[in-house]
């Protein structure tokens, strides 16, 4: 249950006879659980290293687990504070990858070609699905993909994945309400792809076989063209870019649960940190693929819950509160 905050499955075991039993020592507990007199020992270790156990006061010479409400509380802060650092390092690499596009605008003809035009960046994907012979991988922003473009990506991604490529594919947390995305998410999955959502994710973005890649000419319109990237130091930015950005990612059929801390989605976290920075809510939105009339929505339950009346004092309370 807790491994995925970093316990292994007997270190939990002994913290959870520690709780029952707080005057077992080490020989008590690994008769208790079956375990070695040495591995009770390595898990005592591990939990040390994660706060979830102190040296007893009452029995000394042995060790006493901390209460969950204060040890496992202060593991999930952990957890969020790298979290946030992860997120930190992907909107710093975002700010990268959009400077270094930039700054090479004028060398694209050695290194890239601009495709002009969905036809044309459909036809160029064709040809570099048809020829991945190890990954591929995409970022798809947005509340929605068109039906239309998600068909014309179906035999190309279903004959990649039998030649056995690997395909990841990135989409909005917000995509998950909509049934034509995430019945074709669910139609990748049934072959064997890889798909994570994200409330904030990078631009649209495809890589093939970590040697090049597509990105739009301008991220505001992904239709007007693209860039066909094929610089071995921009396109290693682009993968580093997309792997900060899946780490950060939850996979598909996978729910978010509410940090139990505060109450708040991610998604309402998101929004809290976007608006805090003076985004709009139309921009917030665009960030995170929700209408303006989501983001209000979001925004209310937030400030009912802060007991706010308005934006600027939800945003004192929820830095008193920590939860910026």
């Amino acid at each position: 249950m807790l491994q995925s905050l970093g316990l292994s499955a007997h270190a939990e075991a002994v913290y959870q006879a520690m709780l029952d039993h707080p005057a077992h020592g080490v020989a008590a507990l690994a008769a208790q659980l079956g375990l070695p007199d040495g591995q009770v020992h390595d898990c005592l270790d591990e939990l040390v290293a994660l706060m979830l156990v102190r040296a007893s006061s009452e029995h000394p010479g042995q060790m006493a687990a901390v209460s969950p409400e204060v040890g496992l509380a202060n593991m999930l802060a952990r957890e969020e504070a790298d979290m946030a650092a992860r997120q930190a390092r992907l909107a710093a690499s975002r700010a990268a990858v959009t400077r270094m596009v930039a700054d090479r605008a004028e060398t694209r003809a050695a290194h890239g070609e601009r495709l002009l035009g969905i036809d044309a960046i459909q036809r160029r994907l064709e040809v570099l699905v048809r020829d991945t012979t190890t990954e591929l991988v995409g970022v798809h922003p947005g509340a929605a993909q068109r039906p239309e473009d998600l068909e014309a990506g179906r035999k190309g991604n279903a004959d990649a994945i039998a030649r056995g490529v690997t395909v990841k594919s990135i989409y909005q947390d917000a995509a998950r309400n909509d049934p034509y995305t995430t019945a074709f998410a669910h139609w990748l999955l049934s072959l064997g792809s890889e798909v994570r959502t994200a409330p904030v994710i990078p631009q649209r973005l495809v890589i093939v076989d970590r040697s090049q890649a597509l990105v739009p000419i301008d991220p505001a319109d992904s239709r007007k063209g693209a860039l066909h990237v094929t610089e071995p130091g921009l396109v290693r930015a682009l993968c580093e870019l997309f792997e900060q950005a899946w780490s950060t990612a939850v996979p598909l059929g996978a729910t978010r649960t509410d940090d139990p801390g505060t109450g708040l989605t991610e998604t309402e976290r998101q929004l809290l940190r976007l608006l805090g920075t003076g985004l709009t809510d139309d921009a917030a939105g665009q960030r995170l693929g929700l209408s303006t009339r989501t983001v209000r929505r979001h925004m209310a339950s937030v400030m009912e819950r802060l007991g706010a009346t308005s934006r600027f004092e939800a945003g004192i309370k929820a830095a008193q509160k920590g939860w910026l």
